[in-house]
């Protein structure tokens, strides 16, 4: 189906408006869903940011992080429990709720409780998830492969199109640069733009070191605020950013996961600069 037949739209994700025309929002919670305590305290947390800078705050937290480096770390409660959790976190704290969906045969049930569903970048490619999570007719999120140009997610694009969902989000989260190492193109943001589709930047697993450490991922977390103020100047939608209350002991990516005391600061900063960037 011609892409040229679907103009976006801002769309919302819960309560928060999405797109190309929106104000900044943004993606933030742990990389993996720990606990139940452990998404409602960040979640709260996230509350309390959102409504003092008037940012649209989107939880996001995975049941699963089935690309682990490891076989033996941690993975996550299961869709599951996990859908429980996330169900929980919305009631609790009234953000919208996103996670990551690996298998078609997780999206109809995930697509029933979350707000939002994100198709992670090593699975960008994988036609029958991406129209299975189109069809539920949720938002989707979809991570740009690390291998992939920023021009090959028209392919992408025109696929979830293709299963009638217009709600398409593509998050910018760095390309592969040799060994563990990934290198962001700024250029890429208005490249993905020009699919009328609003553009996320990752600015935490931006800074990740691929199997830097053998069995797992290194990466530094310090980066992470310079790569989203950079994001947000060269006219990225919103951000994505993994937050955590005790960063180094997170179950997932806890050397590029930033501590939420980071967060607020940030966001009033990123929140000036795109307001600067529109005027």
């Amino acid at each position: 189906m011609n892409s040229e037949n679907y103009m976006s739209k801002n769309f919302r994700i819960g309560n928060v408006e999405v797109g190309l025309e929106a104000p900044l929002f943004v993606m933030a919670g742990p990389c993996v869903i720990e606990s139940l305590g452990h998404c409602i305290e960040i979640g709260n947390k996230l509350v309390s940011i959102s409504n003092k800078l008037n940012i649209g705050i989107i939880f996001k937290a995975s049941f699963d992080k089935a690309n682990r480096s490891s076989k033996d770390s941690f993975r996550g409660p299961g869709m599951e429990e996990g859908l429980k959790i996330l169900d929980e976190v919305r009631n609790q704290t009234k953000l919208p709720v996103m996670t990551d969906v690996h298998e078609t045969s997780q999206a109809k049930k995930v697509g029933e409780v979350v707000d939002c569903l994100q198709i992670p970048a090593f699975l960008c490619r994988q036609t029958d998830l991406l129209c299975a999570c189109a069809e539920t007719g949720k938002p989707v999120n979809v991570k740009k492969g690390q291998f992939l140009s920023p021009a090959e997610m028209k392919n992408v694009v025109e696929k979830i199109r293709s299963c009638r969902n217009e709600k398409i989000m593509l998050t910018e989260r760095g390309t592969f640069f040799g060994y563990n190492r990934l290198v962001n193109d700024m250029a890429s943001i208005e490249a993905m733009q020009k699919l009328d589709c609003p553009v996320i930047f990752d600015a935490t697993h931006s800074t990740q070191q691929p199997g830097g450490l053998g069995n797992a991922s290194a990466g530094r977390r310090e980066l992470a605020p310079i790569l989203a103020k950079a994001a947000v100047a060269a006219g990225a939608n919103g951000l994505f950013l993994e937050v955590h209350t005790n960063p180094d002991m997170a179950k997932s990516d806890a050397a590029c996961v930033m501590p939420i005391e980071w967060l607020e600061n940030l966001l009033k900063v990123c929140k000036k600069i795109f307001e600067i960037v529109r005027e």
